[in-house]
């Protein structure tokens, strides 16, 4: 017999291989390649919107509007850049996880001071975001193929103020990402004022949800997470110290940022939508630790 958790995870998954089916109905392929780590497809649609998967009909990795890096067309990452508001303006901003390279070129359009360096791991999904979705480096931008973690392992300085982990196989994060280890190497990377910023799916969709939140409780001092509207990611903003936050303490200060670069949307009412401060621990989410992975 099938337990409730088995069967809400199959019920999930069928919905969203139709939602996708749907979504991808009017999509024209335009590029396909086995990587070593994925199969990389880029398709269009009539709008002239381009998208990024890893496997056909899988999730969505980067949706790219080609020529206009302001606009975010998936709501997770929208909602990502509320991490701005518990970080000075930074001066050096990490991105784990290229994709077609949204957030990057985001940043790049608002902070064109900071220093920002990205880790990928498949080189052609360097070139591709390259070919097809816009991404640009220059002497402020650098895409790195390696592995991200030991980017951030051999990091010089432990200066970044914002740091952004958007890493994603084609089904989930990738596991020696999600470690209390390497959560421990991440904050070591942050300066005492910075912030991570997680893009993590939901219970729904990730069995492991619980160990994941549980293990950057261990990992950090303050924990926020917020709701994605519309989508089925939750965003984790992890503080190298306390920092106790109201729900309208936060999104008064998302607002602001939003405001002050003239985002296109609202980032207050983003961190309105849905918030909650991880303060308790739940005693039967065991911590991911990197011995699990051997």
């Amino acid at each position: 017999m099938k337990s409730a958790w088995s069967v809400r995870v199959y019920l999930y998954a069928a919905a969203f291989a139709t939602l996708s089916a749907l979504g991808c109905a009017a999509q024209t392929v335009i590029y396909e390649k086995a990587s070593p780590y994925n199969t990389i497809i880029v398709t269009e649609d009539h709008k002239g919107l381009r998208t990024l998967l890893f496997e056909r009909g899988g999730g969505r990795q980067s949706v790219v509007k080609p020529g206009d890096p302001d606009h975010l067309e998936l709501p997770y990452a929208r909602v990502a850049l509320a991490g701005l508001a518990l970080c000075e303006e930074p001066r050096r901003i990490l991105v784990v996880g290229l994709g077609g390279g949204t957030l990057p070129m985001f940043l790049r359009t608002h902070y064109p001071a900071a220093t920002i360096d990205v880790a990928e791991i498949d080189p052609d999904v360097v070139d591709v975001a390259k070919k097809f979705f816009g991404f640009i480096e220059d002497d402020r931008m650098r895409a790195h193929v390696g592995d991200g973690r030991q980017f951030i392992e051999n990091a010089v300085q432990a200066d970044y103020d914002i740091i952004f982990l958007d890493a994603f196989g084609a089904r989930d994060v990738p596991k020696h990402l999600t470690t209390r280890e390497f959560l421990q190497i991440t904050r070591r990377a942050l300066k005492p004022n910075g912030v991570a910023v997680s893009n993590v799916w939901r219970p729904a969709s990730n069995p492991l949800y619980d160990s994941m939140a549980r293990t950057y409780q261990e990992a950090f001092d303050e924990l926020f997470i917020l709701d994605v509207p519309g989508d089925v990611n939750n965003i984790f903003l992890a503080l190298p110290r306390r920092q106790p936050l109201r729900q309208s303490e936060l999104a008064l200060l998302a607002r602001k940022i939003s405001t002050a670069k003239r985002f296109r949307f609202d980032l207050g009412e983003l961190v309105e939508y849905g918030f909650l401060h991880a303060r308790a621990k739940n005693p039967q989410a065991r911590v991911l630790r990197d011995a699990d992975l051997r």
